[in-house]
């Protein structure tokens, strides 16, 4: 599944849109990925400020109660017509056809109209990054972008895969002061460009670094980078 997709699983879900087969799927996929699960929990926040803008209308009196009466009615009889000869159209089947085909039209119109609405609204809405960093090796090169939004949820995208063996893996650390200690934003644990996100870290800032290193399996024993550094760099803030 890409990115593009989960995203649109995630708010179909959030939206309830999705079906109980895509809910079960999506929650089984966030009991199994911290990531997924963080990127639901953001769906949630980012769209129950949607939920805020709209009036809360309570429904009419006695309308349950109206429900229930027409559920127990005993159904009347209605008497059958006459049939009408083969080569005579049946003139209330066909609207009533018509009106059922008209209905489902426009029922998944509205729906289709809302989803795009929502999903627009959705991307727009999205809080940009505070701090970009071009993450550069030894040789000058850049092999990594990172952008790292004000909860310090971190874009990675490698611009370069190192050729390392089976047994290491790729960390990406930060320095929110700089006379601290680096501290861990989590594993590329595939290798790959991914999202990570980390709590309590003050919001990033323009000069404050990010690099990746090389570590064992696992990651950092020490909880401090101890292998080869891949790509470093200073953020800086984009211009809006």
């Amino acid at each position: 599944m890409t990115d593009r997709s989960l995203d649109l699983l995630i708010d179909e879900v959030v939206l309830g849109l999705a079906g109980d087969a895509d809910i079960a799927r999506l929650e089984e996929l966030a009991r199994q990925d911290p990531d997924v699960a963080a990127r639901l929990d953001q769906a949630r926040q980012r769209f129950g400020a949607l939920d805020d803008t709209a009036d809360v209308l309570s429904l009419p009196d006695g309308l349950w109660a109206r429900v229930e009466a027409r559920l127990d009615a005993p159904e009347q009889h209605v008497p059958q017509a006459k049939a009408a000869p083969d080569n005579l159209i049946d003139l209330d089947t066909l609207r009533q056809s018509v009106g059922r085909w008209r209905r489902a039209a426009l029922g998944g119109l509205a729906a289709a109209m809302l989803l795009a609405v929502v999903l627009g609204w959705s991307v727009l809405s999205q809080p940009g990054p505070v701090v970009v960093a071009v993450l550069l090796d030894d040789r000058g090169e850049a092999i990594a972008l990172v952008e790292s939004g004000r909860d310090n949820t971190t874009q990675i995208t490698l611009l370069e895969r190192p050729d390392m063996p089976s047994n290491q893996v790729m960390q990406v650390w930060t320095k929110p002061d700089d006379d601290g200690p680096p501290v861990s934003l989590g594993l590329l644990s595939t290798g790959r460009s991914d999202t990570l996100t980390i709590e309590g870290l003050p919001t990033p800032s323009p000069r404050q670094l990010y690099e990746i290193t090389l570590e064992p399996a696992g990651g950092s024993p020490t909880n401090l980078p101890t292998g080869p550094i891949f790509g470093k760099g200073l953020a800086k803030a984009p211009v809006t």
